[in-house]
């Protein structure tokens, strides 16, 4: 599985890089190991394949259910670490996965927004973060996707200083609390990095 993952990212890595020119900032704030969840803005549909690819430890994405249906992808995407997620609703299933994955000290990915940015503006960011983040030991990486995304055009990706949520756990914060928390890190990345 993991060999099929590196043949993967560094596939994307090879016909991605180049056509969006993907500068990156920050690596040196990705914990070598133990639990990170990895938050960013969402602007593309090709958001997972860039932030995955850049981040030096395998990411497991939570990815709407529906790509596990469509003819190829279904085949791929496991492989990739990704699992399936049913939006506008409460899956269960994913919440045990996405812990699981955090509980084992790996990388869960997730875009916080719940669904990409029409306008590329960071928009509001659902309870789902926050919930993760509170309930598991993990530290939150910030990350910023800057685009926009234009063949050959520079694309900017942002990995801010891990934040340690314990001190938020203590305090017993909320769920959107927290989100909002991590959301003004990745607008604070935004801001910095445009």
């Amino acid at each position: 599985m993991a060999d099929l993952y590196n043949v993967g990212k560094n596939l994307c890595r090879a016909i991605l890089g180049p056509l969006y020119r993907v500068e990156v900032h920050g690596r040196e704030n990705v914990p070598k190991e133990g639990a990170v969840l990895l938050c960013s803005n969402h602007i593309s549909n090709l958001d997972p394949p860039i932030v995955g690819m850049m981040f030096p430890r395998p990411v497991a994405f939570m990815a709407k259910e529906e790509l596990f249906s469509a003819p190829i992808i279904k085949h791929i995407l496991p492989h990739l670490k990704a699992f399936p997620v049913k939006r506008g609703m409460s899956d269960r299933d994913a919440l045990r996965k996405a812990l699981a994955v955090l509980k084992e000290g790996e990388v869960l990915g997730l875009f916080p927004e719940g669904t990409r940015s029409k306008d590329g503006k960071l928009g509001k960011g659902m309870a789902g973060a926050g919930f993760f983040a509170l309930r598991s030991n993990a530290v939150v990486v910030p990350c910023a996707v800057i685009g926009p995304y234009k063949p050959f055009g520079k694309l900017k990706v942002v990995y801010g200083k891990p934040l340690d949520m314990e001190k938020y756990r203590q305090e017993k914060v909320s769920a959107e609390e927290a989100t909002a928390i991590i959301m003004n890190q990745i607008a604070e990345l935004i801001k910095k990095y445009q």
